[in-house]
């Protein structure tokens, strides 16, 4: 199956599970729920449940990743939704429609982003429960991914680093903490599912550091030369803000060399694994206009 269309399937898996775990918008209270329902069918790409299902497919199991898969998911977009609060970056547009505080109110977005988070480790406390060690392993991986020394850690440096002027070291901290740890966090769940080795799950790990980091290289040099029509969000919003991002720190050029290198030394690692649609996804990554 060529690239596209096995991404494609992924992303195929992930909304059907995504409707059959998620509480319908018709269940009391009903505004929470619409409101959940809403960022997450708010045009996502799926990138990371997709990378989960895909590291688990490396690996002969027969155990389902596809709530692990939705519990990423929900977990990513609670970071999103309390993203864009006007406490946080104040962002109005999320993916080409606006966002959750803004088509619902603050007090909704808020308690939208706690029931996502919640319900991500719901879903793996249930659907693993009939294999508690990798169940545990699961829950261990995601919530110190999302904790005060990676994900949430990484979002508490943004914010204090609005105004300021960071050294490349500060703004690499706050990349692979607040964007690549839940990309790396995802391929590490996936191939805990798979049952892999040590080895095996480190090795995936330093794949996911890599294209994780690219991911927030490319964003910033999205930010810095695209649209908010192609975005689907506004561009422009670190500049306007005053925070440093790799391509005012380092450029323009070096940022691509750099977005370059990381993309040909995670293909490196697929190889090494013979994982070749891990090894295209990177390079997917590396070209994307959106």
């Amino acid at each position: 199956m060529e690239f596209k269309e096995k991404l494609a399937a992924y992303v195929r898996d992930v909304e059907q599970a995504l409707d059959e775990l998620i509480p319908s918008s018709s269940t009391r209270p009903q505004r929470i729920h619409e409101a959940m329902r809403y960022s997450l069918s708010a045009g996502g790409k799926r990138i990371r449940p997709s990378l989960l299902l895909a590291s688990r497919d490396l690996f002969d199991t027969e155990i389902s990743a596809s709530p692990a898969a939705v519990a990423v998911e929900c977990l990513h977009t609670y970071t999103l939704i309390h993203d864009d609060l006007p406490a946080m970056d104040d962002s109005p547009l999320r993916r080409r429609v606006p966002s959750c505080h803004i088509q619902f109110d603050e007090a909704t977005a808020v308690l939208a982003g706690d029931a996502l988070l919640t319900l991500s480790f719901e879903l793996l406390a249930t659907h693993y429960s009939n294999y508690p060690e990798i169940g545990l392993g699961l829950v261990k991986i995601l919530s110190e991914t999302a904790g005060s020394q990676k994900l949430i850690g990484g979002q508490m440096e943004d914010i204090l680093g609005e105004d300021q002027q960071l050294s490349g070291d500060e703004l690499n901290f706050i990349h692979l903490n607040k964007t690549s740890a839940l990309i790396e966090g995802s391929l590490k769940m996936g191939a805990t599912i798979g049952k892999a080795s040590r080895d095996q799950i480190e090795q995936i790990a330093d794949y996911g550091r890599c294209i994780g980091l690219g991911f927030q290289i490319m964003d910033d040099i999205l930010d810095a030369t695209s649209n908010s029509e192609t975005m689907g969000k506004e561009v422009g919003a670190d500049e306007a803000a005053n925070k440093s991002t790799f391509v005012s720190i380092h450029g323009l050029q070096y940022s691509r060399c750099k977005l370059d290198e990381l993309t040909e030394k995670a293909y490196q690692i697929c190889a090494d694994l013979n994982a070749p649609f891990l090894g295209n996804f990177a390079r997917y990554l590396n070209e994307r206009t959106f």
